[in-house]
């Protein structure tokens, strides 16, 4: 009997562990490229001090290219390495979503407002790039691949 409440105690904790972890978009991502269908990149998603959260590029895929640079940029990221550089930036928590930031396309060097939101109890997040209102841009649905930050 108190090897089962045990157990039941540590699958609640676990449970409930597992249900706050997945409630935030910090970790590894997946990203799908628009027109292939086909993985894209690894972007690593960290939470600031002040809340905010801000995402790197961890590797391109399927093939890494870490010496590929930014060079449509136009901010201080031009000519800056695209591998471990931050192309989310000041993403902020508004109800179930995260809003009031900005996203890098570094294949075009365009920014763009950002707004996303976790689908699936945190296994994907639907990331949505746009300028001016949001129903002028598109959305990107990324697979989490971990909470592990490396």
């Amino acid at each position: 009997m108190i090897q089962q409440c045990k157990t039941l105690l540590f699958g609640m904790l676990f449970a409930s562990t597992m249900a706050f972890a997945e409630s935030t978009p910090v970790g590894v991502w997946l990203t799908i490229d628009d027109s292939t269908h086909q993985p894209k990149s690894l972007i690593q998603i960290t939470r600031n001090n002040d809340g905010t959260l801000n995402g790197k590029v961890l590797r391109g895929m399927p093939i890494d290219h870490p010496e590929r640079v930014c060079s449509k940029c136009t901010d201080d990221r031009k000519d800056q390495k695209i591998k471990g550089m931050n192309i989310i930036r000041n993403m902020k928590k508004d109800g179930d979503e995260w809003d009031g930031g900005k996203i890098l396309d570094p294949d075009n060097g365009k920014e763009y407002s950002c707004k996303m939101h976790l689908e699936e109890n945190g296994a994907k997040l639907v990331v949505r790039g746009y300028i001016g209102f949001s129903l002028l841009g598109r959305s990107q649905t990324w697979i989490r691949q971990s909470d592990d930050l490396e």
